[in-house]
């Protein structure tokens, strides 16, 4: 997720955490979820920009049930306090998610990466850098909606927080667990993933699903363009999520969600 309408990588367990970090809560936690049937194919699912494992859940315990592995990483700077992602950079974030990545082909025959918002994004980069099976990216964020965001490397030695971004549902009962502020340091790390994100698109040569929600007051549509545009050799589809906003894993449309990744899964390992 990205901001209010308003005005050779390190790898991440190299970093030491940000001083004064507190405890993870438990429903923010990275989770495993074992194969049952399908042993040789497993999923990665990214969560997005200032949320965490809880708001994908849901769509990895869906994909899960069709009988492969699912790996549910806690990014750092997440799941903590706003300070902890406002000082983890853009190449922290990165290399966790292809540590994870590796981790799962060196158990897996078949590794499929899957992500929402910036996880699309994260999903996407692991895509270009790593023999994978497909990449399922729901709402993907390679641009900004606020070109200020842009500004955020210097804005953020002077105005530290923005209003929270999370939220942005349809379905009145759903509720996402995500910071309370948006931190503009980690807006700048954020815009340094979304430029190598889209500058990998062409290196995907897997099959790339795209679930889109019919209205999203966080990505604009530039991002799908951008998308459809940089994917030149991987073939592409496209699944509109028509009750959806920007947090489709927590929306109406999740049970097409979660049926449209299975049936993704499901080609990928009989292409491979």
């Amino acid at each position: 997720m990205l901001l209010p309408p308003f005005p050779r990588l390190r790898p991440a367990s190299a970093s030491p955490a940000p001083s004064g970090a507190v405890d993870v809560p438990e429903a923010q936690r990275p989770f495993r979820l074992p194969a049952a049937g399908r042993p040789d194919v497993a999923v990665v699912v990214l969560h997005g920009f200032t949320s965490g494992p809880a708001s994908v859940r849901a769509w990895a315990e869906g994909m899960a049930e069709s009988g492969c592995a699912v790996r549910v990483p806690l990014l750092p700077g997440h799941g903590t306090r706003w300070e902890d992602l406002a000082a983890t950079g853009a190449d922290r974030i990165r290399a966790a998610v292809r540590a994870e990545v590796d981790a799962a082909l060196a158990e897996h025959r078949h590794v499929v990466v899957a992500g929402i918002s910036m996880g699309g994004a994260l999903a996407l980069d692991a895509a270009a850098h790593r023999p994978v099976a497909a990449a399922l990216v729901v709402n993907p964020a390679l641009r900004f909606r606020n070109p200020l965001a842009h500004a955020a490397p210097l804005l953020r030695h002077v105005v530290p927080t923005l209003p929270a971004i999370a939220g942005d549902i349809a379905d009145p009962e759903a509720q996402e667990i995500a910071y309370e502020c948006t931190p503009v340091g980690g807006v700048a790390a954020l815009g340094r993933i979304q430029r190598a994100a889209e500058r990998g698109l062409g290196r995907i040569t897997s099959p790339v699903t795209v679930f889109r929600s019919a209205q999203d007051a966080v990505v604009p549509e530039a991002s799908h363009r951008a998308l459809l545009r940089g994917l030149t050799r991987a073939p592409v589809d496209v699944v509109p999520l028509p009750r959806s906003r920007h947090m489709a894993t927590l929306d109406l449309d999740l049970p097409l969600l979660i049926a449209g990744s299975r049936d993704a899964v499901t080609r990928a390992v009989r292409r491979a």
